[in-house]
C-alpha cells in the first residue's frame, strides 16, 4: 500500500533491515526457550493447574509465532495489491497465498470514497475465503460477510473512522463461503486529501481466529483450576471439621478409668501431611467402658479427603460399639474387616485395637496390617510381638489372632501409624523410636513423651499424615 498522509500524522517510515532482524532473532530464541520449558511440563492432563500452565504455554507460542510473521512481513515490505486480472486463456486463476501460509493471517485493503473503489491484497481474500477473481468488497459490501450479531459493530467502527476520523481497532467475525467462521481484527485510519477531507480509508485486517482459541482454552482452564481450588478447599475444611468431630476431644494428658486405682496416663497427637492439603485417614481413640476396661485403638484408612474421613468416621465409629459391647480384640477386627469389605468404595486400612484391664495389668491387643505396639521399661524398649492379621479390607473372612502382654507400673506403651517417622522403612523407624527409650524413663507424663515425639520426628516434612498414642502405667 502506498504511503499516505494519517488523519493526525505522516506515515511512519519503516525501521532499518539491521534492527529488524535483530528483533526477529530475538523473538526466534524466546520461542526456543518458551517450547523448550513447554516440552518439559509433564502433564497428563489430570491436574488442572497442570492444564491452565500448558495452555498459557501455548498462548505463548501462538503470540511469539504471530510476532515472527509480522516481523517477517516488515522486514519484507508492504506486499503489492491485488489487482483482479481477466483469467488467461490458459483458464489458470489468480493465485492467492495458501491457506496455511503464515502470510495468509494477515492482510490489507484500501477504499477510496471518491472513485468507491476498492483494493484488496492477495491475503485478504483469503482471510475472508473470497475467490480472488471477484472484485473486492465495498465498505457499503463488507457488512456480508459478517455474522449478524457483529455487523453494528463494524458499522459503528466505520462510521466513527469516516466521521470523526477516529482510528478502528476492533473485532469482528466473518462466515467464509467454506462455511468456517473466523474472527478478524481490524485496525484502519482514514486518509486525507489536501484540503483536509476523508478521501479515502486503509486497514490491516489479522485473522485471530486461533489466538482467540488459545485465549479461550486459558481462561476455561484458569476457571476450571479456580473452581478446583475452590473444591479442594472446602473438601479440606469438611474434612477437618468431620476429624475433629470424631477423634477424642481431650488435649494433652488424660487419667483413665476413673473408677480403678490402675490408671492410664493418656496422650496423643495427629500430625497432618507437609506435602498434601487433604486430610488421610488416620485415627486414635481412647476409650473407658462400661466394664472398667479402657480401649486403646489406632488405625489408618488409605487415601485422603472427605471420602477417605468418612470412613475413618465409620470404622472409629464402629470399634467404639463393638468394645463397649463387650468385643474382644481379635473378633472386633475380623467383623471390622467384614464391615470395610461390605462398603461401596473399596479400601484398605490398618488398624491396632487393645483391651487393658486394669486389675491385672494384662493388654489383650489384636493387628490388621499394622505397626506393633512399643513397649518401654526400665529405660529400654522392644516392639511386641505380632499376633496375626491382614489389612482391613484385603480377604473376605480373614480371621484375627489375639495377643495378650502383662503390663507393671511405669510401663510406657506407644501406639502409632506409618509415616510417623518420615522418610524411614518401617523397621527403621521403630528403631529410631525405641532409641526415645532412655529420655521416655526420665519423662513424667505421657504429654511428656508425646512433645519428645513431636519435638524429634513432627518438624520433618512428611508425605503421609500420622499420629501417635502415648499410654502410662501409673498406681
Amino acid at each position: 500500500m502506498p504511503s499516505h498522509l494519517s488523519a493526525d500524522r505522516p506515515a511512519a517510515q519503516p525501521p532499518g533491515g539491521g534492527s529488524v532482524d535483530a528483533l526477529i532473532s530475538q523473538t526466534r530464541r524466546l520461542k526456543g526457550d518458551v517450547h523448550a520449558v513447554r516440552r518439559d511440563a509433564q502433564d497428563d492432563g489430570s491436574d488442572p493447574q497442570g492444564r491452565w500452565q500448558r495452555a498459557l504455554y501455548d498462548l505463548a507460542l501462538h503470540q511469539l509465532n504471530d510476532l515472527d510473521e509480522h516481523l517477517a512481513q516488515l522486514r519484507e515490505g508492504p506486499p503489492a495489491p491485488a489487482v483482479v486480472e481477466p483469467a488467461p486463456a490458459t483458464g489458470t486463476a489468480p493465485t492467492a497465498p495458501r491457506r496455511d501460509s503464515l502470510l495468509s493471517r494477515v492482510g490489507s485493503a484500501e477504499w477510496n470514497l471518491l472513485t468507491d473503489e476498492a483494493s484488496w491484497s492477495g491475503e485478504l481474500y483469503q482471510i475472508l475465503g473470497r475467490d480472488p477473481e471477484t472484485p473486492p468488497l465495498t465498505l457499503d459490501e463488507l457488512p456480508s460477510l459478517v455474522l449478524d450479531e457483529d455487523r453494528p459493530k463494524l458499522t459503528s467502527m466505520v462510521t466513527d473512522c469516516l466521521v470523526d476520523a477516529k482510528p478502528i481497532d476492533g473485532e469482528f467475525r466473518v462466515l467464509r463461503a467454506d462455511g468456517a467462521v473466523r474472527t478478524v481484527h481490524m485496525m484502519g485510519e482514514p486518509v486525507l486529501d489536501a484540503d483536509g477531507s476523508t478521501a479515502s480509508m486503509w486497514a490491516v485486517l489479522r485473522d485471530v481466529s486461533e489466538l482467540r482459541r488459545s485465549q479461550r482454552v486459558v481462561s476455561e482452564t484458569r476457571d476450571s483450576l479456580q473452581h478446583h481450588q475452590h473444591r479442594a478447599q472446602t473438601e479440606h475444611r469438611l474434612a477437618v471439621e468431620l476429624q475433629e468431630a470424631v477423634l477424642p476431644p481431650w488435649r494433652g494428658s488424660l487419667r483413665l478409668p476413673r473408677r480403678s486405682p490402675e490408671i492410664l496416663d493418656l496422650a496423643a497427637r495427629y500430625l497432618p501431611s507437609s506435602t498434601s492439603a487433604m486430610i488421610g485417614g488416620d485415627w486414635y481413640d481412647a476409650l473407658e467402658l462400661a466394664d472398667g476396661d479402657m480401649l486403646l485403638s489406632v488405625g489408618d484408612l488409605t487415601g485422603h479427603g472427605v471420602a477417605v474421613t468418612s470412613g475413618m468416621a465409620t470404622l472409629l465409629g464402629a470399634v467404639r460399639g463393638m468394645a463397649m459391647a463387650g468385643t474382644q480384640p481379635g473378633q472386633l477386627l475380623s467383623w471390622l474387616n467384614q464391615l470395610l469389605d461390605a462398603t461401596v468404595q473399596p479400601a484398605l486400612g490398618s488398624a491396632i485395637c487393645c483391651r487393658y484391664r486394669p486389675e491385672t495389668r494384662t493388654l489383650a491387643w489384636a493387628q490388621a496390617g499394622h505397626p506393633a505396639p512399643l513397649l518401654f521399661r526400665d529405660g529400654t524398649g522392644r516392639r511386641l510381638s505380632a499376633p496375626d492379621g491382614v489389612l482391613l479390607g484385603a480377604t473376605s473372612g480373614a480371621s484375627y489372632e489375639q495377643a495378650e502382654e502383662p503390663l507393671e507400673a511405669g510401663d510406657l506403651l506407644v501406639l502409632h501409624t506409618d509415616g510417623l517417622v518420615p522418610g524411614h522403612d518401617s523397621m527403621a523407624a521403630v528403631n529410631l523410636l525405641l532409641d526415645l527409650a532412655p529420655r521416655f524413663d526420665e519423662a513424667r507424663t505421657a504429654q511428656d513423651c508425646v512433645r519428645m515425639v513431636v519435638e524429634e520426628f513432627g518438624g520433618t516434612e512428611r508425605e503421609d499424615d500420622a499420629c501417635v498414642l502415648i499410654a502410662k502405667v501409673t498406681g
